[in-house]
């Protein structure tokens, strides 16, 4: 297991692979469209749940409309996106959950709660995961939480960030917020996420062509498999 300092200097060397636009501080949307956005990026990338994020805007009147449109048609907006079927419904239970609570569609008040208490009434929700809790408290409270979902997790490990053997999500988020510094949560988010699209993959990973071969982990517990050909790339799958 890599050691604080190296930990620390791959973190320089993940941040150093950003391009201008993951280096800009993203303006916050509102806490529930927020959670609708992170909802959307759970497991998927940027590109992905922005393209499906702008399709709901586009194809809806407003959230109500979306609250009451059928799962099949709210499915077939979110198409792009991977387990579009189980994202419609969690979406749409959402919607559902707090109009039945508020009898509208604006979670603004959360922000007079605090962050912990905040975070605290978004757990309550059906809908909402680990993920989509801390992307809001990320992204749109204030507070320093990183995102967990599988591919972050799956790079994460391999780089030699978290305990390889650690099964508990939080515990996982809690050794990473205390090793990324707050200012710097949201470009780590992005930044592995991209890491994991481009290179990392859950099967074959194409460490040859990853900027980070040469200080991950796991490339190097395999004695650096694929570094003599760096030049190559295999096509993303």
């Amino acid at each position: 297991m890599a050691t604080t300092i190296n930990k620390q200097r791959l973190l320089n060397q993940l941040f150093g692979t950003a391009n201008k636009s993951e280096g800009t501080t993203p303006e916050a949307r509102p806490v529930l469209e927020e959670f609708i956005f992170g909802l959307c990026r759970e497991s998927a990338t940027v590109d992905q749940a922005e393209q499906a994020y702008r399709s709901l805007r586009q194809h809806f009147f407003d959230w109500n409309e979306v609250r009451v449109s059928s799962a099949r048609e709210v499915e077939e907006v979110l198409a792009d996106l991977p387990g579009s079927e189980l994202r419609a419904q969690r979406l749409l239970s959402f919607l559902q959950e707090v109009f039945e609570t508020d009898f509208s569609f604006d979670l603004e008040t959360l922000h007079k709660k605090g962050v912990k208490q905040a975070s605290k009434h978004l757990t309550r929700y059906e809908a909402a995961s680990d993920y989509t809790c801390a992307w809001v408290v990320q992204r749109s409270l204030g507070g320093h939480a990183i995102p967990i979902d599988p591919p972050t997790l799956r790079c994460s490990r391999r780089l030699g960030l978290v305990e390889t053997d650690t099964a508990d999500v939080e515990a996982i988020r809690a050794s990473l917020e205390h090793l990324v510094p707050k200012a710097k949560g949201p470009l780590f988010t992005e930044v592995i996420s991209n890491l994991a699209a481009e290179f990392c993959w859950e099967e074959e990973p194409n460490c040859p062509s990853c900027p980070l071969a040469g200080e991950c982990a796991s490339c190097q517990e395999a004695g650096g498999n694929g570094l003599a050909s760096r030049g190559h790339r295999a096509k993303p799958r």
